[in-house]
């Protein structure tokens, strides 16, 4: 059986091999990625079958990168873990505001882990977003 592919995009570099080890060990094939813009361009080039994105990202940030995941008709369907230290509560306020200001609202994330986090957890996320 193919293993499923797992889009990480974090900015911190640690973080990225953490949870790609995490991943490997669990028998998922994990791409990372540090920003929101390359995250883009590799969910379009590798087609993930499910992203973990960090919500505080320089730039765009993860926030911004969900949104455009989510409004992009070849993209959005795939699942979305957030993951980060910003509470749940913080991001689902900004969801819903920014959902205020948007024709079409974004939905939201298939789940949302906060920072830190035990392997076991993210691995249980993921087989069940899977």
């Amino acid at each position: 059986m193919e293993k499923k592919k797992i889009l990480v995009v974090d900015d911190e570099m640690d973080m990225r091999i953490y949870i790609a080890t995490v991943l490997k060990t669990g028998g998922y094939e994990p791409v990372v990625t540090r920003e929101g813009k390359g995250g883009i361009r590799k969910a379009r080039d590798i087609r993930p079958d499910l992203i973990i994105l960090d919500v505080m990202m320089p730039g765009e940030g993860g926030a911004e990168m969900y949104r455009q995941l989510k409004t992009d008709p070849e993209l959005c369907d795939i699942p979305v873990i957030m993951l980060s230290a910003v509470k749940k509560a913080s991001f689902f306020h900004y969801l819903g505001m920014l959902n205020a200001r948007l024709a079409i609202g974004v939905s939201v994330p298939a789940a949302y882990l906060e920072k830190p986090f035990e392997p076991e957890q993210l691995l249980e996320t993921v087989q069940s977003v899977l």
